[in-house]
């Protein structure tokens, strides 16, 4: 089992010291939010990937690829009824599957919900041809890079488009190409009425990607949810994809949320 963990779990720390004590934990992955680089993804540098990809390597980590996508972003939305919209959102997932590229990664995981959420006026069944509409135009980009995009569900406390695995999966299966995949997150499981164990199971087929969370948005074994079995039903499905410590309640402090989270997965692991 590989564990990552997603860069903004470091807050403001230099780059170099994050990457070097999230190695000394015993991650041999990292995770990045572009915004954490710049909240426009074009306009991070040749200089600043070539930097941030040399430093990774320096501390012996691997950049698994990125996430919060679109985060912070203007005039980007994917599921829009305005084809240039689309069309703008098409153009900026090209931009960051090179720059997920240039660090070094190969995985984008597609959640940011402000981005996605219906729309006055559009059906669910809309927002799906939409959101299908926009990433189909932008495979040929993930082809190129070699990148994967990882469709993220997230839970009702997130938004309303896209609230199950199964939602997922039917968005992965209107795009149609092995470069648009599934991603899961056991925070956003934790809401479904399903098993966590059952959700992984059933899209073993789909599954590239998994963010290691509690549902109280903390790391895992900070609150009531069981890796366990989780872990478990990934060694069962032969899951060879990272799992991603993604915390959003920072309250514990940068070395309790690195620290606590991956020996806890460990302990599972070994258990």
């Amino acid at each position: 089992m590989k564990f990552a963990i997603c860069n903004e779990t470091f807050q403001d720390w230099p780059f170099d010291k994050a990457f070097a004590f999230a190695r000394q934990l015993g991650y041999t992955g990292i995770e990045f939010a572009p915004f954490t680089m710049n909240k426009d993804a074009r306009k991070i540098t040749a200089q600043q990937r070539q930097e941030v990809r040399r430093q990774a390597e320096a501390a012996d980590l691997q950049v698994v690829g990125l996430h919060w996508l679109l985060a912070f972003t203007e005039g980007l939305y994917l599921t829009s009824p305005d084809r240039q919209v689309r069309a703008k959102t098409t153009e900026y997932l090209a931009d960051l599957a090179r720059l997920c590229s240039d660090l070094g990664g190969r995985v984008m995981v597609l959640g940011s919900p402000q981005q996605r959420n219906l729309l006055p006026g559009v059906t669910l069944d809309q927002a799906m041809d939409y959101a299908a509409d926009v990433l189909q135009d932008a495979m040929p980009a993930m082809e190129q890079c070699g990148v994967v995009l990882a469709v993220e569900p997230l839970s009702p406390e997130e938004g309303d488009f896209l609230l199950t695995a199964e939602r997922g999966v039917e968005l992965v299966r209107k795009v149609a190409s092995p470069h648009c995949r599934l991603h899961l997150d056991v925070k956003a499981m934790s809401s479904e009425s399903s098993p966590i164990p059952d959700i992984i199971r059933q899209n073993a087929s789909y599954l590239e990607h998994v963010h290691a969370n509690d549902a109280n948005r903390r790391g895992p074994g900070m609150g009531e949810v069981d890796f366990v079995p989780i872990l478990d039903a990934l060694r069962d499905i032969d899951y060879q994809g990272w799992v991603s410590v993604e915390v959003f309640d920072y309250e514990p402090g940068v070395e309790a949320l690195a620290g606590d989270s991956i020996r806890y997965l460990q302990r599972c692991l070994a258990s």
